[in-house]
């Protein structure tokens, strides 16, 4: 009975020995996968820092129109603007037209009033507007052109 004792206690701790053994190396196996996935991520990272793509502006440049009368007579509004644009065909097809592009905004301009263009909700919708204007093609045939935002560089209501 002794010896059946003895080979139970060693077969118990070769048992522990052995669960320890798959327990490390699981934990290993863990460890490695979670550092290539950390890799990979930090890789994925860099990737998207490097593919970062530059902003592309139209800068036009200021002016001065004379605004429609109201009730304080005759204004002005000087302004500068930069449009942002998605590809380098439009900002070539904006500056190719500039004549063109500059006319069309100056005759929208010369349709507002003053107090259209004082408030923050007028910026803005003046510079949907000017979008809207610009999106009509410029020459034919034209591509669509990819204007994203308006940006008022200089903006002066006197």
């Amino acid at each position: 009975m002794a010896k059946s004792m003895g080979g139970s206690t060693k077969l118990l701790w070769l048992m522990v020995l052995l669960v320890l053994l798959s327990m490390a190396a699981a934990g290993a196996a863990i460890y490695m996968v979670m550092s290539e996935r950390d890799a990979s991520e930090g890789g994925n990272a860099q990737t998207q820092q490097l593919q970062r793509q530059t902003p592309i502006f139209v800068k036009i440049d200021p002016f001065t129109v004379n605004l429609a009368d109201d009730n304080f007579g005759s204004r002005l509004l000087y302004t500068g603007i930069s449009l942002k644009v998605g590809n380098n065909e439009t900002r070539e097809i904006l500056t190719e037209h500039m004549p063109q592009v500059r006319s069309r905004l100056l005759m929208l301009f010369s349709g507002k009033q003053a107090s259209e263009l004082t408030t923050p909700e007028g910026k803005r919708r003046l510079g949907d507007e000017v979008i809207a204007v610009l999106s009509d093609p410029l020459s034919q045939p034209q591509p669509s052109l990819d204007i994203r935002d308006v940006l008022f560089t200089e903006f002066i209501v006197q």
